[in-house]
């Protein structure tokens, strides 16, 4: 037996249907002065070039290679609203990668769009704790027994395992995704979600028996619960994730992140890449004949072209020669690479599905006079959070208004919203393939006040896992008409110490015992992400033919030189953490 095993990896996760290159941006330092640097990183293309090289390098080298996807390829983008998932299919087969978890937005609509996209692509879907066993046989969209998709076995409790032929031995890779899927998305009612770490747990063990040692978990659990599973099981190689966007990477000198690529837990080192196929992970490894990792270099990488506009902080441009010297100084940073791309999946994207595509960007909206930052929950820097969501929560209200003339407040949490508001020309293809992809109806219902603070605290309870086992960030709530204080180091029950209703033109206290009109999408008013105490409304009632989207495309096309004002501050929260 060998004593050392070598192993390359690419890994993307997250990627959302950006098939081409997304924007990004930048601060870099000089002369004690800020700038921002923006372009354009990524895209399927670029994604195609860098992980094909990988694989050359790795072939003359005579060294296994594996591409894996951390799942979420769909939602995000036009490209997805147009031709739901097979357009993901398609370019997928081209990058060609070993194998995808299921994120919990391929489930999205249910089960027939995942079997629509298993039954178009060439490499399997891994889903090991996704339970099968009771799916109505005779339906359509039945995903039970579909060759491409690795699910739970239920007559051995364990995931069903992709294995490689690796050295002289083999590989396992395990495909386990979030267990509280249903509260987050849209499975079939006969499809059910097991404990990703028991169904982790066993399924080692049953390997263990077998003798396979090396063993990778590709994960769509988000960083947090990728911690959780490392700490609490022993035997993982190594774990390959997605869900929480998380960029990984030492990239504070250039304005982003500084969070360990491949952070290790109980000696499994955690990778994630990102997210909307911005940037590409690639790590060479090292493990040892037992299957524990001994060495491993890595990271992420943007793939920037050279059209980079540059910046001071009060938006004014800086001087050619300024520009110049920052753009080389961020080209000479580690995690940037060019942007070098794979033709024929270029040609693909623009001569197939970028035509479909172009009349939608040339329906202008409004104007935008500044940038408004997306954030899911709030910083240091933006203490209110979400610069965006707020606005699309008003026009939620306003759209609401029409029908119901007494509606009260609008409630939308923070995932709904996918990317910040530019400034400039906002058109259709920016609303429904960026921002607010998803057509999500609108829900009017009547609540009481009691209830509306149990969904405020719970719901970002699930945001910030206090104290709980969370949903992730996209819980996080963002009213409108009405304005709560979170404290987070308060007791379960007791975070939510003020709400207040803006009603007569003043802020008034919500009553625990008086009933008040709300509206929410669909998705929240279903008690998903934390809001099941907007279950106990009194009724509901869906707004027929008005989506999300289409509420916020009427608000900006009528009212977009409203959003020039500035909204009240209805987010003030105190982090639980120190």
């Amino acid at each position: 037996m060998q004593k050392s095993y070598r192993l390359s990896i690419a890994h993307i996760n997250d990627t959302h249907s950006n098939f081409e290159p997304s924007p990004v941006q930048f601060t870099l330092i000089a002369n004690q002065q800020s700038y921002k640097l923006k372009g354009h990183s990524g895209g399927y293309a670029r994604l195609g070039f860098q992980i094909d090289q990988a694989r050359q390098q790795a072939a003359s080298e005579q060294c296994p290679f594996l591409f894996l996807h951390g799942g979420d390829s769909f939602q995000g983008t036009l490209y997805f609203r147009e031709f739901q998932g097979a357009a993901n299919a398609h370019l997928l087969n081209l990058l060609k990668p070993d194998a995808m978890v299921l994120g919990n937005h391929e489930i999205d609509a249910g089960n027939s769009p995942v079997q629509a996209f298993l039954n178009r692509i060439d490499f399997p879907v891994l889903a090991g704790n996704m339970d099968l066993s009771h799916e109505d046989r005779l339906k359509v969209g039945r995903l039970y027994g579909h060759p491409m998709l690795y699910d739970f076995d239920d007559s051995s409790e364990t995931a069903k395992v992709l294995i490689k032929p690796f050295h002289d031995t083999k590989m396992a890779i395990i495909g386990i995704t979030l267990d509280q899927m249903r509260l987050i998305a849209r499975p079939d009612p006969d499809t059910h979600f097991v404990n990703a770490i028991d169904t982790t747990r066993a399924t080692i063990a049953r390997l263990t028996r077998q003798g396979i040692k090396h063993i990778i978990v590709l994960s769509h659990l988000g960083l947090d619960q990728d911690r959780e599973l490392a700490e609490h099981v022993d035997g993982i190689s190594l774990i390959i994730g997605g869900h929480s966007h998380t960029l990984q990477g030492s990239m504070s000198d250039i304005g982003l992140s500084d969070i360990p690529y491949a952070e290790t837990i109980n000696a499994t080192p955690i990778l994630h890449a990102g997210k909307y196929a911005e940037t590409l992970g690639l790590a060479d490894i090292v493990f040892d004949q037992h299957g524990q990792v001994t060495n491993l270099v890595g990271n992420n990488y943007f793939m920037l072209d050279n059209n980079i506009n540059v910046t001071q902080a009060d938006g004014k441009a800086a001087s050619s020669a300024l520009s110049e010297q920052l753009i080389e100084q961020l080209f000479a940073h580690p995690s940037i690479k060019d942007a070098q791309h794979d033709e024929q999946i270029h040609q693909v994207i623009h001569t197939q599905y970028r035509p479909a595509l172009d009349a939608l960007e040339n329906q202008i909206l409004a104007h935008i006079p500044r940038d408004f930052v997306h954030t899911r929950l709030p910083s240091k820097h933006l203490p209110h959070g979400s610069e965006i969501a707020p606005w699309v929560s008003r026009s939620m209200y306003k759209a609401a208004k029409l029908i119901e003339p007494n509606i009260d407040f609008a409630l939308h949490n923070a995932g709904g919203v996918r990317q910040s508001l530019n400034k400039g020309q906002l058109s259709l293809a920016d609303v429904v393939g960026r921002i607010l992809p998803f057509e999500l109806p609108l829900t009017l219902y009547q609540i009481m006040g009691k209830y509306v603070i149990e969904a405020l605290e719970s719901s970002i309870n699930s945001a910030t896992n206090n104290g709980i086992m969370g949903t992730g960030a996209g819980s996080f709530p963002y009213p409108y008409g009405l304005r709560y204080f979170y404290d987070g180091k308060q007791i379960k029950g007791q975070r939510i110490t003020q709400v207040e209703i803006y009603k007569q033109d003043a802020w008034q206290p919500l009553e625990a015992n008086k009933l008040y009109i709300g509206v929410s999408s669909a998705y929240t008013a279903a008690g998903k992400e934390g809001y099941d105490a907007l279950l106990h409304a009194h009724w509901q009632q869906p707004i027929e033919h008005q989506t999300l989207p289409e509420a916020f495309i009427d608000f900006v096309s009528q009212h977009g030189h409203l959003i020039e004002g500035k909204l009240f501050a209805n987010v003030h929260y105190i982090s639980h953490r120190e």
